[in-house]
Protein backbone atom coordinates (compact mmCIF):
# COMPACT_ATOMS: atom_id res chain seq x y z
CA UNK A 1 0.00 0.00 0.00
CA UNK A 2 3.27 2.14 -0.46
CA UNK A 3 3.02 5.35 -2.72
CA UNK A 4 5.97 5.81 -5.09
CA UNK A 5 5.71 9.39 -6.23
CA UNK A 6 7.77 10.54 -9.57
CA UNK A 7 8.02 13.93 -10.77
CA UNK A 8 9.48 13.88 -14.68
CA UNK A 9 10.19 16.24 -17.54
CA UNK A 10 10.12 14.69 -20.99
CA UNK A 11 13.30 13.20 -19.90
CA UNK A 12 14.41 13.20 -16.57
CA UNK A 13 12.64 11.77 -13.41
CA UNK A 14 13.16 12.88 -9.60
CA UNK A 15 11.25 9.58 -7.28
CA UNK A 16 10.10 10.15 -3.88
CA UNK A 17 10.54 7.72 -0.89
CA UNK A 18 11.42 4.69 -3.57
CA UNK A 19 10.85 1.44 -1.29
CA UNK A 20 10.75 -0.95 -4.36
CA UNK A 21 13.00 -0.78 -6.72
CA UNK A 22 11.00 -2.62 -9.55
CA UNK A 23 8.14 -0.36 -10.09
CA UNK A 24 10.46 2.66 -10.63
CA UNK A 25 12.28 1.28 -13.34
CA UNK A 26 9.43 -0.46 -15.09
CA UNK A 27 7.95 3.36 -15.13
CA UNK A 28 10.95 4.88 -16.31
CA UNK A 29 11.56 2.39 -18.70
CA UNK A 30 7.92 2.46 -20.11
CA UNK A 31 8.22 6.65 -20.26
CA UNK A 32 11.67 6.98 -21.67
CA UNK A 33 13.27 8.85 -18.96
CA UNK A 34 16.62 8.76 -16.80
CA UNK A 35 16.59 9.23 -13.10
CA UNK A 36 18.29 12.36 -11.54
CA UNK A 37 17.48 11.98 -8.09
CA UNK A 38 15.65 10.42 -5.36
CA UNK A 39 14.48 11.80 -2.26
CA UNK A 40 14.23 10.09 0.92
CA UNK A 41 11.64 11.41 3.72
CA UNK A 42 12.77 8.83 7.03
CA UNK A 43 14.85 4.85 7.37
CA UNK A 44 11.96 3.02 7.38
CA UNK A 45 12.48 -0.18 4.44
CA UNK A 46 9.29 0.72 2.78
CA UNK A 47 10.72 3.85 1.98
CA UNK A 48 14.48 3.07 1.60
CA UNK A 49 14.44 -0.37 0.20
CA UNK A 50 15.03 0.33 -3.23
CA UNK A 51 17.55 2.86 -3.15
CA UNK A 52 20.64 0.95 -3.98
CA UNK A 53 18.99 -0.81 -6.53
CA UNK A 54 18.63 2.45 -8.18
CA UNK A 55 21.66 3.37 -7.76
CA UNK A 56 23.54 0.93 -9.25
CA UNK A 57 21.26 1.13 -12.37
CA UNK A 58 21.53 5.22 -12.84
CA UNK A 59 25.23 5.64 -11.28
CA UNK A 60 24.91 9.56 -11.73
CA UNK A 61 21.25 9.80 -9.72
CA UNK A 62 22.08 11.74 -7.11
CA UNK A 63 20.31 10.69 -3.59
CA UNK A 64 18.81 13.72 -0.76
CA UNK A 65 17.92 12.38 2.12
CA UNK A 66 17.38 13.20 6.36
CA UNK A 67 20.61 14.74 7.82
CA UNK A 68 19.87 12.44 11.33
CA UNK A 69 18.67 9.12 10.12
CA UNK A 70 21.08 5.83 9.06
CA UNK A 71 20.66 5.38 5.42
CA UNK A 72 22.58 3.78 2.80
CA UNK A 73 23.67 5.97 -0.44
CA UNK A 74 22.84 9.31 0.70
CA UNK A 75 24.91 11.87 -1.31
CA UNK A 76 23.28 15.22 0.89
CA UNK A 77 21.85 15.06 4.17
CA UNK A 78 19.10 17.76 4.94
CA UNK A 79 17.45 19.49 7.78
CA UNK A 80 14.60 21.39 8.34
CA UNK A 81 15.32 24.85 6.61
CA UNK A 82 17.35 23.67 4.13
CA UNK A 83 16.61 24.04 0.45
CA UNK A 84 17.11 22.01 -3.00
CA UNK A 85 16.49 22.31 -6.24
CA UNK A 86 15.68 19.08 -8.43
CA UNK A 87 14.33 19.09 -12.22
CA UNK A 88 13.85 23.04 -12.26
CA UNK A 89 11.87 22.97 -9.33
CA UNK A 90 12.21 23.96 -6.28
CA UNK A 91 11.84 22.52 -2.27
CA UNK A 92 12.26 23.47 0.87
CA UNK A 93 12.97 20.72 3.47
CA UNK A 94 10.68 20.98 6.50
CA UNK A 95 12.02 19.30 9.79
CA UNK A 96 8.71 16.64 10.63
CA UNK A 97 9.70 14.55 13.53
CA UNK A 98 7.33 12.10 15.48
CA UNK A 99 6.84 8.96 13.00
CA UNK A 100 10.50 9.05 13.08
CA UNK A 101 13.36 10.99 14.56
CA UNK A 102 14.92 12.85 11.99
CA UNK A 103 11.99 12.28 9.82
CA UNK A 104 11.76 15.03 6.70
CA UNK A 105 9.06 16.02 3.93
CA UNK A 106 9.57 18.45 0.78
CA UNK A 107 7.95 21.69 -0.09
CA UNK A 108 7.49 23.24 -3.09
CA UNK A 109 5.21 26.57 -3.19
CA UNK A 110 5.00 26.43 -6.94
CA UNK A 111 5.68 22.63 -8.80
CA UNK A 112 5.01 23.03 -12.21
CA UNK A 113 2.44 19.69 -13.47
CA UNK A 114 0.70 19.57 -16.72
CA UNK A 115 -2.60 20.94 -15.50
CA UNK A 116 -0.54 24.16 -14.13
CA UNK A 117 1.69 24.96 -11.33
CA UNK A 118 0.27 24.47 -7.63
CA UNK A 119 2.22 24.13 -4.09
CA UNK A 120 2.84 20.38 -2.86
CA UNK A 121 4.49 18.41 -0.37
CA UNK A 122 6.14 14.69 0.39
CA UNK A 123 5.04 14.10 3.73
CA UNK A 124 6.20 10.90 3.91
CA UNK A 125 4.41 9.14 6.89
CA UNK A 126 3.80 12.19 8.79
CA UNK A 127 0.63 13.18 7.50
CA UNK A 128 -2.10 11.01 5.86
CA UNK A 129 -5.42 11.91 4.41
CA UNK A 130 -7.84 11.54 7.48
CA UNK A 131 -4.95 10.55 9.86
CA UNK A 132 -1.21 10.77 10.55
CA UNK A 133 2.04 8.64 11.25
CA UNK A 134 2.44 6.24 14.21
CA UNK A 135 4.71 7.44 16.90
CA UNK A 136 8.01 4.65 16.55
CA UNK A 137 10.52 7.18 17.90
CA UNK A 138 9.38 10.84 19.06
CA UNK A 139 6.54 12.19 21.26
CA UNK A 140 3.27 13.29 20.68
CA UNK A 141 4.48 16.81 21.09
CA UNK A 142 7.20 16.62 18.35
CA UNK A 143 4.23 14.81 16.18
CA UNK A 144 1.55 17.15 16.76
CA UNK A 145 3.63 20.18 16.03
CA UNK A 146 5.28 18.69 12.81
CA UNK A 147 1.72 18.36 11.67
CA UNK A 148 1.12 22.04 12.85
CA UNK A 149 3.53 22.70 10.28
CA UNK A 150 1.86 21.15 7.54
CA UNK A 151 -1.22 22.39 8.12
CA UNK A 152 0.28 26.01 8.11
CA UNK A 153 1.15 25.24 4.16
CA UNK A 154 -1.83 26.94 1.51
CA UNK A 155 -4.55 25.40 1.71
CA UNK A 156 -4.52 24.36 -1.99
CA UNK A 157 -1.09 21.93 -1.29
CA UNK A 158 -1.40 19.00 -2.65
CA UNK A 159 -0.56 16.52 -0.21
CA UNK A 160 1.45 13.24 -1.34
CA UNK A 161 1.93 10.98 1.38
CA UNK A 162 2.68 7.56 1.00
CA UNK A 163 0.57 4.88 1.93
CA UNK A 164 -3.39 4.35 1.13
CA UNK A 165 -5.09 4.62 4.68
CA UNK A 166 -7.68 7.18 3.85
CA UNK A 167 -10.79 4.78 4.24
CA UNK A 168 -9.52 3.27 7.47
CA UNK A 169 -8.49 6.53 8.78
CA UNK A 170 -12.08 8.27 7.94
CA UNK A 171 -13.99 5.16 9.72
CA UNK A 172 -11.76 6.55 12.71
CA UNK A 173 -12.47 10.12 11.99
CA UNK A 174 -16.02 9.75 11.84
CA UNK A 175 -16.40 7.69 15.04
CA UNK A 176 -14.37 10.96 16.88
CA UNK A 177 -16.10 13.25 15.33
CA UNK A 178 -19.35 12.00 13.92
CA UNK A 179 -20.92 14.95 13.56
CA UNK A 180 -18.49 16.64 10.82
CA UNK A 181 -20.22 16.49 7.26
CA UNK A 182 -17.33 16.73 5.31
CA UNK A 183 -16.14 12.66 6.88
CA UNK A 184 -19.37 11.73 5.78
CA UNK A 185 -19.17 13.54 2.12
CA UNK A 186 -15.33 12.38 1.43
CA UNK A 187 -16.08 8.89 2.86
CA UNK A 188 -18.42 8.26 0.02
CA UNK A 189 -16.09 9.75 -2.38
CA UNK A 190 -13.40 7.59 -1.41
CA UNK A 191 -14.97 4.34 -0.84
CA UNK A 192 -16.28 5.36 -5.02
CA UNK A 193 -12.37 5.80 -6.02
CA UNK A 194 -11.46 2.56 -4.01
CA UNK A 195 -14.35 0.43 -5.91
CA UNK A 196 -12.39 1.00 -9.00
CA UNK A 197 -9.18 0.75 -7.53
CA UNK A 198 -8.04 4.45 -8.12
CA UNK A 199 -5.68 5.90 -5.09
CA UNK A 200 -7.28 8.30 -2.77
CA UNK A 201 -4.67 10.86 -3.44
CA UNK A 202 -2.78 13.37 -3.39
CA UNK A 203 -5.39 15.19 -0.87
CA UNK A 204 -4.78 18.35 0.32
CA UNK A 205 -4.18 20.93 3.34
CA UNK A 206 -7.58 22.38 2.89
CA UNK A 207 -9.50 19.00 2.74
CA UNK A 208 -7.31 17.97 6.06
CA UNK A 209 -8.08 20.68 7.78
CA UNK A 210 -11.97 19.86 7.25
CA UNK A 211 -11.52 15.77 7.86
CA UNK A 212 -8.68 15.31 9.60
CA UNK A 213 -9.46 14.63 13.34
CA UNK A 214 -5.14 14.77 14.38
CA UNK A 215 -5.07 18.41 12.80
CA UNK A 216 -8.42 19.56 14.62
CA UNK A 217 -7.63 18.91 17.84
CA UNK A 218 -8.88 22.43 18.77
CA UNK A 219 -12.48 21.12 18.19
CA UNK A 220 -15.10 21.04 21.22
CA UNK A 221 -16.01 17.36 20.13
CA UNK A 222 -12.78 15.91 18.71
CA UNK A 223 -11.88 16.91 22.49
CA UNK A 224 -14.43 15.69 24.34
CA UNK A 225 -14.11 12.05 22.30
CA UNK A 226 -10.54 12.11 23.29
CA UNK A 227 -10.74 13.13 27.25
CA UNK A 228 -13.48 10.49 26.80
CA UNK A 229 -10.72 7.79 26.13
CA UNK A 230 -8.22 8.63 28.44
CA UNK A 231 -8.75 11.90 30.03
CA UNK A 232 -5.25 12.27 31.78
CA UNK A 233 -3.41 12.58 28.64
CA UNK A 234 -3.34 15.75 25.44
CA UNK A 235 -6.23 15.53 23.37
CA UNK A 236 -3.46 14.91 20.61
CA UNK A 237 -1.82 11.68 22.56
CA UNK A 238 -5.02 10.53 23.17
CA UNK A 239 -6.24 10.12 19.52
CA UNK A 240 -3.34 8.88 18.71
CA UNK A 241 -3.07 6.34 20.94
CA UNK A 242 -6.85 5.67 20.38
CA UNK A 243 -6.05 5.61 16.77
CA UNK A 244 -3.61 2.49 17.37
CA UNK A 245 -5.92 0.14 19.17
CA UNK A 246 -8.95 1.54 16.44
Amino acid sequence: DNYLWLLHTQSQAVVVDPGDAAPVIDTLQALGLELTHTLLTHHHADHVGGVMTLRKRYPNMQVFGPAFEKIEGIDQRLDGGDRIEVLGQRFGVMALPGHTSGHIGYFCPDVALTAGTTPLVFCGDTLFSAGCGRLFEGTPEQLHASLQSLAALPAHTLVCCTHEYTASNLRFAAHVEPGNPAIAAHTQTVLGLRAQNLPSLPSSIGLELQINPFLRTHVAEIAASARGYDAQASVFAALRQWKNQF
